[in-house]
């Protein structure tokens, strides 16, 4: 199920996820938001983050793909052996270590990757928009201009193949997870991993959001709201005073943990 290409060989979408939060709900889950970040400056967690929202969909591209990868590296089994030595006073005792046993290994996995989600856009920072999954894809409608009435649309600027860059890496990334898990044992290293892609298949979704920047002492900071689920991620102001004194409490309660065993061991 692939994309199709429009006269002006821009891609076509193929499909839109329509609002389920309405602008209200996306407010109180902002509310909800703020009062629950630990480090927040209080005049901040009281007034909240004010502005007006805008209802957005967001191009996304999505990516499925077959791979087979084929992989070289080692397995390490820990095991467990006495060793005599001689402490301070000259006697030879003995003590338990662990070492571990290597060998060769290599072998193959594979993994069909359903709907990887790649921003289409740079418009709003990926570190944030990431944050917003899961979306339910399986509620999306073929696309059509009406779906779109009342909401801004926004075109892509990441091309697809350079999408594909990105969804690669995420796809590598647990294709390497894969393969440590198919070595097994305590400790894996890879020296080597060779995947091939079949199968591959594209589609662009346009996605929807509650964007919101606002401004606290001189800064903008900016906010989004998957407007399916409703999570909220953003960027925030922090209180340095007080991480500042949560790293003094932490830091007195290791102090006092550590005296303690030493006290009960003396």
């Amino acid at each position: 199920e692939t994309a199709h290409t429009s006269d002006d060989n821009r891609v076509a979408v193929d499909a839109v996820l329509p609002f389920q939060i309405e602008e209200q709900q996306a407010g109180t889950q902002l509310s909800n938001w703020v009062s629950s970040r630990w480090f927040a400056p209080g005049d901040f967690k009281q007034k909240g983050a004010r502005g007006k929202f805008s209802g957005v969909y967001l191009p996304f591209w999505t990516y499925d793909a077959m791979t087979f990868s084929r992989y070289h590296g080692q397995r390490g089994d820990n095991y467990h052996e006495t060793e005599r030595y001689t402490d301070s006073e000259g006697k030879t005792r003995t003590r338990q270590v662990t070492k571990t046993r290597w060998r060769f290994v290599s072998g193959h996995v594979q993994r069909f990757f359903d709907d990887i989600l790649v921003c289409a856009t740079d418009g709003v920072p990926h570190k944030i928009v990431n944050r917003l999954e899961p979306w339910h894809l399986e509620r999306c409608h073929p696309f059509t201009r009406q779906a779109l009435a009342g909401f801004q649309a926004r075109t892509y600027d990441i091309e697809l193949g350079d999408g594909f860059e990105i969804a690669r890496d995420r796809m590598d990334n647990q294709i390497s997870s894969d393969v440590r898990r198919d070595i097994g044992g305590d400790h894996q290293r890879v020296h080597s991993i060779d995947t091939r892609y079949d199968a591959l298949s594209y589609k662009q979704l346009l996605l929807p959001l509650w964007l919101l920047s606002y401004r606290y002492k001189e800064t903008i900071y900016r906010v989004v709201v998957n407007a399916q689920t409703g999570e909220v991620q953003g960027e925030r102001p922090y209180s340095w005073i007080k991480i500042i004194l949560a790293v003094i409490i932490a830091a007195s309660l290791v102090l006092a943990v550590s005296l303690g065993v030493y006290a009960f061991g003396g």
